[in-house]
């Protein structure tokens, strides 16, 4: 029997449990129902959990908790396809294909052809066959990644006639000094870690299963200096941002080892990114990630000493110092998120009828639909459709706001809700006086999630410096993938330009949108 203490607090977790255990009752009546009642229960469970982990992020109830019950589930069901095609006498067999998405097979990947001829091409009537047409069909095949052996010899030479001394082409520049790996397999192990978020203790079982007998120390020792030959690279990256005049900002939290207390403790990361693709702007779309012990505003600060411009952010008050009166710097404006604004109504809603609240959630959804159709717009044309049709719905928003706060209890959720948006309103409708503001921040919150769930599976890093390390490879990362850059040619290359000598007053070439190997799809 479950125990109360076990069940979570929150409403969303226990609707989540609820579903789960739904699925687990269909699994128990697999023998008992019909197939095709199998089939439309399962499909609405995997309806549920698709809109749960899939659906808006304000509607979401717990993310990324369901993609194992949903991979499960969806099982369940091809196997239950599966039954009904082996059941099926072969000659009635319909090849008609299920409505799924099977994905397509890129131009790109190399194709190995196979053509299969029939037994005999004599005619019944004792003619030779010929060939009027043929089916082509296509399917995806794998060759498992194999670790090889670059072996490198480099030969003596000495003359016959003196002793003037031998002649050896010099060894070639290394990553790691007389280590094993080659640049290749140093980036194969950063994107396992960084982009595809396998622990380097899980790639050293990978890697025994082949024979290979690493330690993860070892690995570990190629990442740091990896990271360590990189951050010239990230310290390119960070400057380049900041020399823009409109970024994104936002924090996550990053739990670390604190060595003399054997516990962790909550560092954060900070994201700043650039994203100019929905207003045309020319510069390419970048995120750098730096680590910071706490979540004051003094970091935020900091990492953006030198900058100068438009700061799109959620409504932390860390953000706040960054336009005090008494702050010496360059001017920063921030610009608040509504989505952010939106979600706060949102959760009010949803515990039962609040009419203000829906009311709310409307209006802003009407803005959305408006952006919806700016997107892709210059700057000038998004400006000039916003003043026309989005600045009266804020200014009617604003009396609403106004009026219902004088209704409502201060201390009550909606009270505070809308405070909330009382509070951030000037930086709310900043997007009504420059075109190349978005309306919120979802464009740095999509960037800082593979931070989330990389921590989710190591769990922490192992300390200050293991973070920053882990900053500077993910931003670098996730830079190739928002330039659509393959990150680990590009790791590689980089790495081995490194070795060989790249000066550093060129290190700006070595930025992931200045790399010329496109991701290939």
């Amino acid at each position: 029997m479950l125990d109360t203490a076990d069940l979570p607090n929150e409403v969303t977790a226990l609707k989540a449990m609820l579903i789960a255990a739904q699925a687990r009752e269909a699994a128990k009546d697999v023998q008992i129902v019909r197939k095709d009642e199998r089939i439309e229960r399962l499909e609405k469970l995997v309806a549920a959990f698709k809109q749960a982990a899939f659906g808006r992020k304000s509607e979401k109830t717990i993310a990324d908790q369901f993609d194992l019950a949903l991979e499960d589930l969806e099982t369940a069901m091809a196997v239950i396809h599966a039954e009904d095609e082996a059941d099926a006498p072969v000659g009635s067999r319909v090849t008609k294909p299920r409505a799924i998405n099977r994905g397509s097979l890129p131009k790109h990947l190399p194709r190995v052809e196979e053509v299969i001829e029939p037994e005999s091409l004599i005619c019944a009537c004792g003619g030779c066959l010929h060939c009027i047409g043929e089916d082509v069909s296509e399917r995806l095949d794998v060759v498992p990644a194999q670790f090889r052996v670059i072996v490198t010899r480099r030969p003596k030479y000495a003359c016959r006639t003196c002793t003037d001394g031998v002649v050896q082409a010099p060894a070639p520049a290394r990553l790691i000094p007389a280590g094993l790996p080659t640049e290749a397999t140093v980036a194969h192990v950063l994107v396992s870690k960084y982009a595809d978020h396998l622990p380097l203790y899980r790639q050293a079982q990978i890697m025994g299963r082949q024979g290979v007998d690493l330690d993860r120390s070892t690995l570990a020792d190629w990442v740091g200096r990896a990271a360590f030959e990189l951050r010239p690279v990230f310290d390119a990256l960070i400057a380049d941002l900041k020399r823009s005049t409109k970024l994104f900002m936002d924090e996550t939290r990053a739990p670390v080892l604190d060595p003399g207390s054997r516990k962790t403790k909550t560092g954060y990361f900070w994201a700043l990114a650039r994203d100019d693709r929905p207003w045309g702007g020319g510069a390419p779309p970048g995120v750098a990630f730096t680590y910071a012990p706490g979540r004051g505003g003094i970091h935020a600060e900091r990492i953006l000493q030198g900058f100068s411009g438009i700061l799109q952010v959620d409504g932390y008050a860390g953000y706040n110092r960054l336009i005090g009166p008494d702050r010496i710097g360059p001017d920063i404006q921030l610009a608040y998120c509504w989505a952010h604004a939106r979600r706060k109504l949102v959760e009010i809603s949803r515990n039962g009828s609040a009419p203000i609240a829906e009311d709310g959630v409307k209006r802003i959804g009407e803005l959305y639909r408006i952006e919806a159709e700016l997107r892709g717009l210059d700057p000038d044309a998004r400006l000039v459709r916003r003043r026309e049709r989005s600045a009266l719905l804020v200014c009617d928003m604003q009396a609403w706001l106004v009026h219902h706060r004088a209704r409502v209890a201060p201390k009550s959720p909606l009270g505070e809700a809308l405070v909330y948006i009382a509070k951030y309103w000037d930086g709310l409708k900043l997007f009504l006086s420059d075109g190349r503001i978005e309306i919120d921040s979802n464009t740095v919150e999509r960037t800082i999630r593979p931070i989330a769930l990389n921590r989710k599976n190591a769990l922490f890093a192992g300390h200050d410096a293991g973070a920053e390390n882990w900053a500077t490879i993910a931003s670098l990362i996730e830079t190739c993938k928002l330039n659509a850059v393959d990150p680990l040619a590009y790791i590689t290359d980089t790495l081995t330009a490194i070795v060989n000598g790249h000066k550093q007053n060129k290190i700006d070439g070595l930025l992931p949108w200045n790399y010329s190997g496109q991701m290939n799809g």
